[in-house]
């Protein structure tokens, strides 16, 4: 009997079973980034160095702020570090604030630091409890970049750069500083996954 169970796979049986599955997942607390052009979530947080930050506010004071999620472990994030310091340094000065987060639970706010001054990070650095703004922009790897309008609208999601050297993010950057349309507001962020 419980063969003749286990083989009753019906086409409504498995659409129930679908729809099962996709309810659970909807239900896990991952949520979905927002959708390129549309606004973001507004958050509230306090850096490193105990500034307040409003992503709302930060946006209206810049033209582009570039939000990238970080680990002090992640092999990928150490190796496009001085990468990143570079394009903060470069469109820094034109209107970019650039904003370093980090959501692991397991790294605390002193390694956090430690690991922005050892790579010169002079941009705001926060420590995201409880994975709150990566949930708001559905972050799941490190890095990852954001790039957010002065209107505060989604421009660009994915990796800082490839191995291959792409530019994307920095292209990304350029044409919201410039008021132009991101010609690959999405690509593929790789990484390390974000945790605990």
């Amino acid at each position: 009997m419980r063969r003749a169970e286990g083989r009753d796979l019906s086409p409504r049986r498995l659409a129930l079973l679908a729809l099962l599955t996709a309810v659970l997942l909807a239900g896990s607390g991952e949520a979905a980034s927002p959708a390129i052009g549309s606004e973001v979530p507004d958050f509230r947080a306090t850096s490193l160095r105990g500034d307040a930050l409003s992503l709302r506010e930060a946006a209206g004071r810049h033209k582009a702020v570039v939000l990238v999620f970080l680990s002090t472990v992640c092999p990928y994030v150490n190796y496009f570090a001085g990468h990143l310091k570079e394009l903060a340094e470069q469109y820094g000065p034109r209107g970019a604030l650039f904003v370093g987060v980090y959501s692991n639970g397991w790294e605390s706010g002193e390694e956090a630091a430690a690991h922005g001054r050892e790579h010169g990070f002079a941009f705001p650095l926060l420590r995201d409890e409880g994975h709150l703004i990566a949930d708001r922009l559905g972050a799941r790897r490190t890095p990852e970049a954001f790039v957010v309008d002065s209107s505060g609208r989604l421009r660009y999601r994915g990796r800082v750069m490839s191995k291959q050297e792409s530019p994307e993010l920095k292209r990304a950057i350029g044409a919201v500083l410039e008021g132009r349309p991101v010609r690959t507001p999405v690509t593929k962020a790789f990484g390390c996954a974000i945790g605990g």
